[in-house]
């Protein structure tokens, strides 16, 4: 009997240390985890030259629920180049309605570049004067403040996609693009091919608005990769290309805080779009936003932002 009692105690004890290992490793896993993200965020944290946007009495707060806004870029960065925003998202986030509405702004709407003092394609304000222009047109073309962006190199995204082991994406165009064909339907995508997806636009009778698309769907495949726990085994690898590709005026606080208190937003996006007319001026294609479409826009932005 008390063999028995002694053997129970036993294994037990070994049950118990096993149990405790797997806890400390669990532990020390989340540990470097967390300790590699926070390397990163400070790595892609860049800070904009005016920390608070013109149109806001006050300064956004996340950590208190504020609606806040993000200006999405995704630049063709190449050695020497600095590139231009071939891709514009602005996304309106407001945790009391629980919805999140997306804007893609065309890159070749007409707009004044502020701070350059001319009227011109949307994308040049990158061109011009970088992040911090492009903050400024975007906020001038909308008349909405813009608390955060997000800056991804395109060019180097394919890094980012290889990381998170590949993406999926459902297809809804039959095209070839840089060597690779893409049939309808249900598609496997490593970086290279990812990148090719996501450039095609002449093709698309969409336009521009198709390729901001599967922009959008390669960016949400990524979050939706990285954030799985298979994912997460190759954490040290999506940190380190995120490191290199994104750029970011969050901090890690502010992630943290938004996670926290914005993580079922998510859930309810909705897709707006600019309604434009194509023309020519000097021979050079623009789209030509209306006084009347400009103001529906900028009305349910400021609404979905909650200010007056």
């Amino acid at each position: 009997m008390r063999s028995q009692k002694k053997k129970k105690r036993t294994w037990l004890k070994v049950t118990g240390i096993i149990l405790l290992l797997l806890v400390i490793g669990v532990g020390v896993y989340a540990y470097n985890v967390y300790s590699s993200l926070q390397t990163a965020v400070e790595t892609m944290n860049e800070p904009l030259e005016k920390t608070q946007s013109d149109k806001r009495e006050e300064p956004v707060a996340v950590k208190e629920k504020d609606p806040f806004s993000v200006l999405m870029l995704g630049v063709d960065e190449r050695s020497g180049d600095r590139g231009r925003s071939d891709t514009m998202i602005v996304l309106t986030v407001n945790p009391n309605s629980n919805t999140v509405k997306m804007l893609s702004i065309p890159r070749d709407t007409r707009t004044e570049i502020v701070g350059k003092g001319t009227t011109d394609k949307i994308n040049h304000a990158y061109a011009f004067g970088g992040v911090q222009m492009s903050v400024n047109t975007v906020e001038n073309f909308l008349n909405i403040p813009i608390d955060y962006y997000m800056k991804v190199n395109m060019e180097g995204f394919r890094d980012i996609v290889n990381a998170v082991g590949g993406i999926t994406v459902q297809n809804d165009l039959d095209f070839t693009y840089d060597g690779y064909h893409f049939t309808k339907g249900t598609l496997n995508l490593d970086g290279k091919k990812a990148l090719a997806y996501s450039r095609m636009r002449y093709d698309d009778p969409r336009g521009d608005f198709g390729r901001q698309t599967r922009q959008r769907q390669i960016i949400q495949a990524v979050i939706k990769e990285g954030a799985s726990l298979s994912g997460l085994t190759n954490y040290s690898d999506i940190f380190n290309a995120l490191g290199k590709n994104v750029k970011t005026n969050l901090t890690f606080d502010e992630m943290v805080d938004i996670q926290k208190n914005y993580k079922s937003v998510g859930s309810n996006i909705t897709q707006m779009e600019i309604k434009e007319t194509g023309t020519k001026i000097g021979g050079i294609y623009y789209g030509i936003v209306s006084d009347a479409e400009k103001q529906r826009l900028q009305n349910e932005l400021r609404t979905q932002l909650e200010l007056n």
